[in-house]
């Protein structure tokens, strides 16, 4: 059985690659993957720490998680779509024109 301190190091390179992709890629799309990314690898961290410790409370965090990144994702989406109808391409400089 793999010990819960390699899922916990898995974690941690995924959101550490999550971050870096968020703050190097300037696509918008891009940006919103690498942030579930993170989301994921949180979710991770919820799933194995509290099974380490006996415990089966994660897997509701985890649950929650789950809802608020799909959530997240189909706003993120429909927000992406919304510049690029008005913009014709898709970029994080896109948005500090849209006001009001």
């Amino acid at each position: 059985m793999i010990s819960s301190a390699w899922f916990v190091g898995l974690a941690i390179l995924l959101f550490a690659l999550g971050l870096l992709g968020f703050f190097l890629k300037r696509d918008l799309v891009r940006m919103l993957l690498a942030i579930e990314v993170m989301i994921n690898a949180a979710g991770l961290v919820f799933l194995v720490l509290p099974r380490a410790g006996g415990f089966g409370d994660g897997q509701v965090i985890v649950l929650f998680i789950i809802t608020v990144a799909a959530a997240e994702a189909a706003i993120g989406l429909a927000v992406i779509l919304l510049v690029f109808r008005r913009k014709k391409k898709i970029g994080a400089e896109d948005f500090g024109s849209m006001k009001g």
